[in-house]
């Protein structure tokens, strides 16, 4: 079915992803993953308290008891799924995606995610054939619980010294202005914290420049340290620097790894990212004595491999930052306290924000990820790709085929992979010099268009 992707199941509110299938999936849920206690949680958009309401119909007749945290963010779920036990645990979002999206984000016990590898491609098939597990004899029941006075607690008690920190934080519309006011209080600015899932302001994906516009101005107007802003559900976060310059996700690693190395002694070295990561970022992990784990694109990849790897962290070029002091998943949230935590006690010390930055992102120049749309069979221009760059370059010295394929010279690589959620082909590409990374991505972009 078109609403079942690699990590969760999303679409477009009444044509892909309906009531009906959300009551589907919540019939299918308890007897797929042996759940009976279920947490659910919503966030902002208009759809999402009718589509909760036709899962949690679903899983209570399936016989699951059913916690309700009404509107919150996704890894709240995440967390109360892993603390107080639950079988399961389902998010009603769309993440990053326009307010005409929606879906469901379901994890396992102990926040073990469950993407279409791990269970939901049999929940499509059960709904597909029209063949849900039975009713329970009797439902389960529901009741709705205020688990944000908990959840502000514990954040509290994981918050930096941010004396002298001069910040801005645009909550997107989203479900992160739930609980910014209480963490993030001190903030110079505090902007589009009132939840509206209609993102009246701007688009809720950080990785788009014009939804950073407004909290760039702000933060350049104000003469601001820095300023970041959430997702639609706070599961991920971006930041800018003083100038209003975005600062690369995957950038942030090496600083969120030490920071977080004296809390956790008994943990490995290793962190996790994707395969998309700068070299720059690679390299400085290894140079403070971390062991990089590269990993396909996607949070089940990423929680999977941290968890199995004992690992510190791990984060995404997307903003998607992984803890393992936050049960083995993401959260945006945390990831801002911390980067806020690293970022002023560097000013204390007479260091920028940029400053701390820049061993790490000036050693090569970047291409970000670029999208080429109407790709129509990827595999084969993944190998156009890879002959293309290879008469350019020469011979690889490495290559890395966990998702697409990552190609590696002395001086370069060049990534390109097939989209797991949408019709495109992902480049992405460094160089010590733009001139190469230009020649690096013409071939590589007359390689696709074939």
């Amino acid at each position: 079915m078109k609403a079942f992707k690699a990590y969760d199941i999303r679409g477009v509110f009444g044509a892909d992803v309906t009531e009906a299938l959300a009551y589907q999936v919540g019939r299918c849920l308890p007897a797929l993953l042996g759940a009976a206690r279920v947490l659910v949680g919503w966030d902002a958009r208009q759809s999402s308290p009718a589509l909760a309401a036709a899962l949690v119909k679903g899983l209570s007749e399936a016989g699951a008891d059913v916690d309700e945290m009404g509107l919150c963010t996704t890894p709240m779920t995440y967390f109360f799924n892993a603390a107080r036990g639950y079988g399961a645990s389902v998010m009603v979002t769309a993440s990053h995606n326009p307010p005409q999206y929606n879906g469901l984000k379901v994890s396992k016990a102990g926040a073990r995610p469950c993407g279409y590898d791990q269970g939901l491609r049999q929940a499509e098939a059960w709904v597909e054939a029209g063949a849900l597990p039975p009713p329970a004899a009797a439902p389960g029941a529901v009741r709705q619980v205020d688990l944000l006075p908990d959840y502000v607690a514990w954040m509290r008690g994981r918050k930096p010294d941010l004396s002298g920190l001069r910040f801005a934080v645009d909550c997107s519309d989203g479900a992160a202005g739930v609980l910014a006011r209480a963490l993030f209080g001190e903030a110079d600015a505090l902007l589009n914290a009132t939840p509206d899932g209609t993102f009246p302001h701007h688009g809720p994906n950080p990785l788009e420049a014009e939804n950073r516009a407004q909290l760039a101005r702000r933060v350049r107007e104000g003469g601001l340290d820095l300023g970041l802003l959430f997702d639609g559900d706070a599961d991920r976060v971006g930041f800018v620097d003083a100038s209003g310059a975005f600062v690369p996700p995957d950038a942030l690693l090496p600083l969120l790894a030490e920071a977080l190395r004296p809390a956790c002694p008994e943990a490995s070295p290793v962190v996790v990212h994707d395969v998309r990561t700068s070299r720059g970022v690679i390299e400085a992990l290894r140079e403070r004595g971390f062991e990089p784990r590269m990993v396909k694109v996607g949070a089940a990849f990423a929680k999977t491999a941290l968890r199995e790897g004992d690992g510190i962290c791990g984060g995404e070029v997307a903003g998607h930052y992984y803890f393992r002091g936050f049960h083995w998943n993401d959260s945006g949230v945390l990831a801002a306290l911390l980067v806020l935590g690293i970022a002023a006690e560097a000013k204390r010390a007479g260091r920028t924000f940029a400053e701390l930055l820049a061993p790490i992102v000036g050693r090569y120049v970047s291409s970000g990820e670029v999208n080429l749309p109407g790709v129509g069979d990827p595999p084969a221009a993944v190998a156009r790709v890879e002959a293309a760059v290879t008469a350019l370059m020469g011979p690889p010295q490495g290559r890395i085929d966990i998702d697409g394929v990552r190609l590696e010279w002395a001086d370069a690589w060049i990534g390109a992979r097939p989209s797991n959620t949408e019709p495109v082909l992902r480049l992405a590409a460094e160089a010590k010099d733009r001139a190469a990374l230009g020649r690096l991505l013409a071939a590589a972009e007359a390689a696709v268009r074939q």
